[in-house]
C-alpha cells in the first residue's frame, strides 16, 4: 500500500514537472522596448516611440492629373473578302472550244472568258431563222388573200400563230447558243483554271474564279455592348500580320441586323480601298474601330484609384492648415476610358490636381500630414527616378509599372489593346517605339471605290445573261 502511494506521489510531481516546463516555452518573449526600459527603471510608455513618430508626415508619391488625347475604340480580329466573287460554271453540258484569258488576268464586264462547243445551236439558229421566213412570208400572203376576200380570216389568224411560233423557236435557239458563251459578270482578276481546251464540261463545273480587289471588305465582330456606339460611316484601322508596319483605313458599311446568340457579338462589315493589290481575299487582319476621339482628356495613373466597390476614389494633395503643409483628402471621381497605364477622370478632379499615386496605404483618414514626392513634374528627382514604361502598351499594362514621364504622355497612339477592366476598349497614347510605328497607307487619286461600293455591284451588263 505504501509503495502504492509512492508511485502515486511520483506521477503527479512529474506531471506538474512537464506543466511548468510547457508553460515556460509557451511563454511569449519580452519585448526589448520594454525590457530596456524596465531595467533603466525610467517608467516610459511602450507607445511613446510610436506616438512620436505619428506627428510625422507620411512619405506619398504623387503626381498631378494632366490631359492628353484618347481615343475610344474596341479591338477586333476579322478576315478579308472581295467586293464581288463569283465561281464560273457553265449552265449547260459542252466541250470547250476556246478559252480566251490566262490565269491572274485582269479581265472586264462582258468579255468572253470560256465558249463551249456550239455546232448543234447554230444550225438549230439557222432551221428557226428559214422556218421564221417561211411563216412570214405566208402570213403576208394570207393578208393579201383575204383583203380581196378569197380567204376567211381563219386562215389569216393561224398563219400569224405560225409566225408567232417560229419566231419563238429562233428566240429559243439563239438563247441556247448564247448559254455556251461565258462572259466575264464585272471587272475583276481571274483566278487559276482547272480546265483546258477539250475538256467536256457537265452543268455547274467549276472553270475560274473571278475576283474584284479594286476594294475589299473585312468582316469582324464586337461584343454585343458596343452595338449602340458602331456606325455606318465610322473609321477603323486595320493592320495585318502578313504586311507589318502598314495601316489601312476601313470604312464601317454595314451592320448586322442580328447578334449571334453563340458569341453574343454583332457582325460588322468594313471596306477597305485596295486599288494597288497589296490586299487579297483571306488575310488575317486586326480591326481598331474608333469611336471617338478627345484631345483635353484628363487623366491619372492607374496606381491613384483606389477602388471601393462601385465608388472609386482618389487621394487628393491639398494645402492644409499649417503654411507649405499638405493634408491628403478623400475625393470620390468618376471614370471613363481606360488606355495601357492610363485611366480618363471624367468627373471629380481638374487638370493640374495632385493624386496620390503610391502610400495609400499608410493614410488613414482624410485630413493626413503627407510629404509629397511629386512624379509628374520635370525636373524633380522623383520623376527622375521614375521606371521608364515598356515601349508596347500590352506589356505596360501587364507588367503594372510606373506611369510615362510628361515629355512623352502627348505621343500619338498606335495601335494598343486596351485594359481588361476598361469599360470599353480604348487605345491610349503609350511611349512610341520604332516597332510601334506604323505608317498610314495613302489613298490613292480619283474616287475610293468604297464610297461607290453600293452603286457598283450590278454583276452583269444590261441585256447579258450571267452565268452562275
Amino acid at each position: 500500500m505504501a509503495s502504492k502511494n509512492k508511485y502515486l506521489v511520483f506521477a503527479v510531481i512529474g506531471i506538474a514537472a512537464a506543466s511548468g516546463a510547457a508553460w515556460w516555452l509557451q511563454k511569449p518573449a519580452q519585448p526589448p522596448q520594454r525590457a530596456e526600459a524596465g531595467a533603466s527603471g525610467t517608467g516610459t510608455p511602450a507607445g511613446g516611440g510610436a506616438a512620436a513618430g505619428a506627428g510625422r508626415p507620411v512619405a506619398v508619391e504623387a503626381v498631378t492629373v494632366r490631359k492628353m488625347a484618347l481615343r475610344d475604340d474596341a479591338e477586333a480580329v476579322g478576315s478579308l473578302k472581295s467586293r464581288q466573287s463569283v465561281m464560273l460554271r457553265p449552265e449547260v453540258g459542252g466541250r470547250i472550244t476556246l478559252l480566251n484569258f490566262h490565269d491572274g488576268q485582269r479581265v472586264r464586264r462582258g468579255q468572253v472568258l470560256v465558249q463551249l462547243d456550239d455546232q448543234l445551236p447554230r444550225a438549230q439558229i439557222q432551221q428557226s431563222q428559214a422556218e421564221l421566213s417561211i411563216a412570214q412570208a405566208n402570213h403576208k400572203r394570207n393578208q393579201e388573200l383575204v383583203a380581196q376576200g378569197f380567204i376567211s380570216q381563219r386562215s389569216v389568224d393561224e398563219s400569224a400563230a405560225n409566225l408567232e411560233v417560229a419566231q419563238a423557236k429562233l428566240a429559243l435557239a439563239q438563247a441556247t447558243a448564247q448559254r455556251l458563251k461565258i462572259v466575264a459578270p464585272f471587272d475583276g482578276i481571274a483566278g487559276i483554271r482547272g480546265v483546258n481546251v477539250g475538256d467536256y464540261l457537265k452543268d455547274g463545273a467549276d472553270i475560274v474564279n473571278i475576283e474584284d480587289l479594286d476594294a475589299v471588305y473585312v468582316d469582324f465582330r464586337l461584343p454585343e455592348r458596343l452595338q449602340s456606339k458602331v456606325r455606318p460611316g465610322q473609321t477603323a484601322q486595320v493592320t495585318f500580320d502578313a504586311l507589318p508596319g502598314v495601316r489601312y483605313a476601313a470604312l464601317v458599311q454595314a451592320i448586322s441586323p442580328q447578334i449571334d446568340a453563340d458569341g453574343r457579338a454583332i457582325a460588322v462589315r468594313g471596306c477597305i480601298d485596295n486599288r494597288r493589290l497589296q490586299l487579297r481575299p483571306g488575310m488575317f487582319a486586326r480591326v481598331t474601330t474608333v469611336f471617338s476621339e478627345r484631345s483635353d482628356a484628363r487623366v491619372v495613373p492607374e496606381e491613384a484609384i483606389v477602388p471601393d466597390g462601385s465608388s472609386p476614389y482618389v487621394l487628393k494633395v491639398v494645402e492644409g492648415k499649417e503654411p507649405g503643409s499638405k493634408v491628403t483628402r478623400r475625393t470620390p471621381v468618376q471614370l471613363g476610358v481606360r488606355s495601357p497605364g492610363w485611366v480618363e477622370v471624367l468627373d471629380g478632379l481638374s487638370a493640374g490636381d495632385l493624386v496620390v499615386t503610391a502610400g495609400q496605404q499608410r493614410i488613414r483618414k482624410d485630413g493626413t500630414e503627407v510629404r509629397v514626392v511629386e512624379l509628374g513634374k520635370q525636373g524633380n528627382g522623383g520623376a527622375a527616378a521614375a521606371p521608364a514604361r515598356p515601349a508596347s502598351g500590352a506589356s505596360g499594362a501587364a507588367t503594372g509599372v510606373g506611369p510615362k514621364p510628361a515629355a512623352v504622355a502627348d505621343a500619338p497612339a498606335p495601335n494598343a489593346p486596351a485594359a481588361s477592366a476598361a469599360p470599353s476598349s480604348v487605345t491610349g497614347p503609350p511611349v512610341p517605339s520604332a516597332v510601334a510605328v506604323r505608317s498610314e497607307a495613302q489613298p490613292l487619286p480619283g474616287p475610293n471605290p468604297c464610297q461607290l461600293a453600293g452603286s457598283s455591284t450590278r454583276s452583269t451588263a444590261p441585256g447579258q445573261r450571267a452565268p452562275v
